[in-house]
C-alpha cells in the first residue's frame, strides 16, 4: 500500500467514529493551547519589563544600600548605608565616563512604613514623596509635560516647591490646571504625621510603571527641602540618608570601569571591606527580570507538557481499543494479502493524523485564548506575545506525542495471527 492508500484508510476509520476521534484529540488540544497561552503570557511579560527597565532611561547605573552575596542574591541592608555625601564625592571624582548623577531620597516608597500623602481641597492621594536634584529630569530622561522642574536656586532656597506625576496631578486636580496652586504633604507613621504647604511648579510627563515603581504615582521635591523638613532623612551624624544614586554613562562600554571604581571610592568613605551597597546598569537588571521570567516559564510549560503526555496516554488507550475492536478486520486485511507493515503504518498514521490535528486545534485554541485575555486585560496590561517558535513547539510535540501514542498498539496490531483475528467475534 501506499502512503496515500494508508492515509485514506485511516482518516476513513477516524470517520466512522467522529466523537470518540474529538474527545481522543481533547487532551492534545487542551495541552497545546495551555502551551501557547502560558507562553505568551510569559513572553509578553519579558517584553513589558524590558520595556519599563529601558523606560527609566538609557546607559543608567544605579547605586542602591544592601548588601550582595556572592552568587548574586541581593539582600537589604541591616541599616541605611547610602548617603547624599557619597554621591557628592562621586560628583567630585570627576570620572569622564559620567556624564551626569542625581541622588534621590523617597518616603512612602514599596514596603516603607513611613507614608505620604498629597492634599488638595478634599481629595487625598497616597503617593512617593521623592527627594532629588534638577539633574533627575536629565538623567532619567524623565521630563516635565507642563509647567517647569526643579532648579538650583530652588535647591538653594530650600524652596517649597513641588512637581506633580501624572497621575497624582488627575487625582488631585482632574481637568483643572495644577501649576500656580497650593497643595498639602503630610508625611508619617502611624496615626502621627507632620505636613507642610507646597506650590505646584510643574507636571511630568506620562510614563507608567517602571520596575517596582510608578513613575506616575509620585511628588518631586527639592532634597534641600525634604532635609530640612523631615529629620528621618538623617543619620546621628548629620549625613542625609538617600535611597539611590542615578548615573547617566556616557559610554555604556565603560560600564564595567564605572562599576569597579566607583564601587572602590564608596567603600573607601564607608570604610569597609566588602561592599556594602549595590550598583546595577539597565542590563543587569534587565538580565535578572529576563532569568526570572525564563524559570517561570520552564515551569508553565512543563505544566503543560504534563498535559500533553496525559493526553498521549488517553490517545494510545483509545488506540489499543480500537485495535481491539477492529480485530477481525485486521485478520481480513491480513488474509487478503495485507503485510504487517500496512497493519502497522495503518494505526500508526491514526494516531499522528489525531494528534497532528489537535495541535493544529490545540494552537487556534491558544491564539483566540490570548487574543481574548489580551482583550480583557486577563492578568494585567502586559500584551501576549505568540511566538512562531512555540507553535512549531506544540505542532513538533504534538507529532512525536502522536508517534510515541500509537507505536504500541500500531505494533500489536501488525503481529496478530490472522487466523485467530478472523475467529474474533
Amino acid at each position: 500500500m501506499t502512503l496515500i492508500d494508508v492515509l485514506g484508510t485511516a482518516l476513513a476509520a477516524l470517520a466512522s467514529n467522529v466523537v470518540r476521534t474529538l474527545l481522543t484529540m481533547l487532551g492534545i488540544i487542551i495541552g497545546i493551547a495551555a502551551v501557547i497561552t502560558l507562553t505568551a503570557a510569559s513572553e509578553g511579560a519579558q517584553r513589558g519589563v524590558g520595556e519599563q527597565i529601558r523606560g527609566l532611561g538609557s546607559n543608567l547605573m544605579f547605586i542602591r544600600p544592601g548588601l550582595e552575596e556572592a552568587d548574586g542574591i541581593q539582600l537589604p541592608g541591616s541599616g541605611v548605608n547610602l548617603f547624599l555625601e557619597d554621591s557628592r564625592a562621586i560628583e567630585a571624582a570627576d570620572f569622564e565616563y559620567i556624564e551626569a548623577i542625581a541622588a534621590q531620597g523617597t518616603i512612602g516608597g514599596p514596603g516603607d512604613f513611613i507614608f505620604a500623602q498629597a492634599i488638595y481641597q478634599g481629595q487625598n492621594r497616597s503617593t512617593m514623596l521623592l527627594g532629588t536634584e534638577p539633574t533627575y529630569q536629565f538623567v532619567r530622561d524623565f521630563y516635565v509635560e507642563s509647567g517647569r522642574f526643579l532648579t538650583e536656586v530652588d535647591l538653594t532656597k530650600k524652596a517649597l516647591v513641588v512637581v506633580l506625576g501624572g497621575e497624582v496631578a488627575d487625582e488631585l486636580f482632574d481637568t483643572e490646571d495644577p501649576v500656580g496652586k497650593t497643595i498639602r504633604i503630610a508625611v508619617g507613621a502611624g496615626p502621627i504625621s507632620i505636613g507642610f504647604n507646597f506650590t505646584v511648579i510643574g507636571v511630568m510627563e506620562r510614563r507608567g510603571a517602571s520596575a517596582n515603581t510608578d513613575q506616575d504615582d509620585v511628588i518631586i521635591v527639592p532634597m534641600p527641602s525634604l532635609q530640612a523638613r523631615i529629620a528621618l532623612v538623617r543619620d546621628p551624624r548629620g549625613r542625609t540618608n538617600i535611597d539611590q544614586i542615578n548615573i547617566k554613562l556616557s559610554d555604556r562600554g565603560k560600564a564595567d570601569q564605572a562599576k569597579e571604581e566607583i564601587g572602590q571610592l564608596l567603600m573607601a568613605l564607608h570604610a569597609v571591606d566588602e561592599p556594602d551597597f549595590r550598583i546595577q546598569t539597565q542590563s543587569d537588571i534587565l538580565a535578572t527580570a529576563t532569568e526570572v521570567e525564563r524559570s517561570l516559564q520552564v515551569l508553565v510549560v512543563s505544566i503543560a507538557l504534563i498535559s500533553l503526555f496525559v493526553g498521549g496516554i488517553g490517545i494510545m488507550n483509545i488506540m489499543l481499543v480500537s485495535v481491539t475492536e477492529r480485530t477481525r478486520e485486521i485478520g481480513i486485511r491480513k488474509a487478503i494479502g495485507a503485510k504487517r507493515m500496512d497493519i502497522l503504518w495503518q494505526f500508526l498514521v491514526e494516531s499522528i493524523v489525531v494528534t497532528t490535528a489537535g495541535g493544529a486545534l490545540g494552537v487556534l485554541v491558544g491564539i483566540a485564548v490570548t487574543q481574548i485575555a489580551e482583550r480583557f486585560a486577563i492578568g494585567g496590561d502586559n500584551a501576549y506575545a505568540v511566538t512562531p517558535l512555540w507553535v512549531m513547539v506544540g505542532f513538533a510535540v504534538a507529532a512525536v506525542t502522536g508517534l510515541v501514542a500509537g507505536v504500541y498498539p500500531a505494533w500489536r496490531a501488525s503481529r496478530l495471527d490472522p487466523i485467530e483475528a478472523l475467529r474474533h467475534e
